[in-house]
């Protein structure tokens, strides 16, 4: 893998990738966005959260993950010693697509640019993806999250642990917060080494990619 840049260099490059996507029109969701959620936290975290995109609150604050659905990951974050400063979150495409649908293959296609080089320039050891449409879409697989989450899976020279949307939780359900703290404790021992790498889950094998490419070559969805 190519030598990555020092920590400061590449906060400068997210920073001025960040003003470029500000104003971005690549697709449809452009024309009726309130801002760009861009992503937010640190730049050079061992945590990535990736989630689906921004809701209404998100498009109106610029700022993804605010609300309920904040307050329990920073909640989830503090249970396994982490801050939302410590971490760094994001989305699959940046702008908020109308009602809240799933973001459509166009504009996935327009927006997965910016996610490749958010992952390149912030390397974290684990990506987390929050919810069905994000775990899919990123282990390449039509397996739900019910079956894909509690497993840490190889991916691109990391790992990457599927876990439900805070929102999920928040709909009352015991047993989807009792199993979001299980895939938390994966996310931690990932980042404290207790993770070693291995041979992918048979659920998702398909969708695993185990290489270690260049990250030129990094790609995401295709």
């Amino acid at each position: 893998m190519a030598d990555i840049a020092p920590a400061e260099v590449r906060a400068e490059e997210l920073a001025a990738l960040g003003a470029v996507v500000v104003d971005c029109t690549k697709c449809r969701l452009s024309e009726n966005r309130l801002n760009v959620v861009f992503g937010s936290g640190n730049p050079d975290a061992d945590v990535m959260f990736v989630g689906e995109g921004p809701g209404q609150r998100e498009d109106e604050q610029g700022l993804p993950f605010v609300g309920r659905s904040g307050e329990l990951l920073e909640q989830l974050l503090g249970e396994i010693g982490l801050a939302r400063a410590d971490v760094y979150i994001g989305n699959v495409v940046k702008c908020r697509p109308p009602k809240n649908r799933d973001p459509r293959p166009d504009e996935i296609e327009a927006c997965k640019g910016y996610l490749r080089t958010q992952l390149q320039l912030i390397q974290p050891k684990v990506v987390v993806t929050l919810g069905n449409f994000a775990s899919k879409l990123l282990l390449r697989t039509d397996t739900g999250i019910t079956r894909l989450r509690g497993t840490a899976y190889e991916w691109w020279g990391r790992f990457l642990v599927p876990t439900f949307h805070p929102a999920a939780a928040l709909r009352g359900s015991t047993r989807v917060l009792a199993e979001m703290r299980e895939d938390f404790q994966l996310v931690h021992a990932v980042i404290e080494g207790k993770l070693q790498r291995r041979s992918p889950d048979p659920v998702a094998e398909d969708a695993v990619e185990i290489a270690d490419p260049e990250p030129e070559q990094l790609d995401l969805f295709s």
